[in-house]
């Protein structure tokens, strides 16, 4: 549980929680705002949501009527991939902050660096333009820190150039086995923290049998040490649940990774070759 209050320090002074709830693709509705309230019950207080999603109406009703203090919860939301031109991105998160219902966000990501229908597009000259927007935004105070989601080493060399102020955070697809060295070390290397989205890689490494034999060694699940495992190389995970019992779950993190078997892990190959992968993140 105390893991929960833990925080990273982003290269603005700004604290973010360690571990984050994930929204995606949690169904609108009762099913988004009761996976909400629960993670806040459960000490939650990180909650990663996005326009794509289309629950952050959910989200933001759940944290109005969780009766915790506005200030100690960490909401993020995000551009949408498809928006690249810069009133679009002022429109699009008008739009967010009016599904949230909430005065002010912690930290916005552009979701991707192309529309998501169009994945590998190359968007470098808008993404410029979108950024100049994200930028402006942070300027109102209305979002506390500002960064990007799915961006690669070429993606973020080519804002960083014209860019008032680099990104804070790059949200990209990261579990054991699939740690994409190559954009996590120019991130670490340019102050911008990792946070990974599909720790578990949706359920597709619960199976491995080289994970469970040592989640056995450490007397926890699965799911715990891949979570624990993303903490101890200082990245962020975001683990998405929607029953109370796995959401309880993965905040049981209070256990340390011996450094033999953090070798072991950062040395595992793809824990889960199943699962999709975004190509973009090499």
């Amino acid at each position: 549980m105390a893991i929960l209050t833990e925080t990273f320090k982003l290269a603005n002074g700004v604290e973010i929680p360690k571990v984050g709830f994930g929204m995606w693709q949690v169904s609108i509705g009762d099913i988004a705002f009761n996976a909400a309230t629960t993670a806040l019950k459960a000490g939650y207080r990180h909650i990663d949501t996005a326009k794509a999603y289309h629950n952050e109406a959910d989200v933001g009703r759940a944290i109005r009527e969780s009766g915790i203090p506005r200030a100690d919860i960490f909401v993020t939301s995000k551009l949408p991939g498809a928006t690249k031109t810069y009133d679009g991105a002022i429109a699009d998160f008008n739009s967010t902050m009016a599904q949230l219902d909430i005065d002010y966000l912690d930290l916005y990501l552009v979701h991707a660096p192309w529309p998501w229908t169009e994945i590998g597009k190359n968007c470098d000259q808008e993404n410029i333009e979108v950024w100049r927007a994200m930028e402006d935004i942070y300027a109102t105070g209305k979002v506390k820190a500002i960064g990007v989601s799915n961006f690669n080493v070429h993606d973020l060399e080519n804002i960083l150039p014209t860019a008032k102020i680099k990104p804070m955070v790059d949200q990209i697809q990261y579990y054991v086995g699939f740690t994409e060295p190559k954009i996590t070390e120019f991130a670490k290397n340019n102050d911008i923290l990792i946070e990974a989205y599909s720790p578990l890689a949706t359920g597709g490494m619960l199976q491995n049998d080289q994970m469970k034999a040592l989640a056995a060694k450490y007397n926890v699940s699965v799911a715990q040490l891949a979570l624990r495992f993303c903490l101890q190389n200082d990245v962020l995970p975001l683990p998405k649940a929607v029953s109370e019992a796995h959401i309880q779950a993965n905040t049981q993190l209070g256990f340390e990774i011996n450094a033999a078997d953090m070798d072991v892990l950062n040395a595992m190959p793809d824990t889960a070759p199943s699962h999709t992968h975004n190509p973009t993140q090499g």
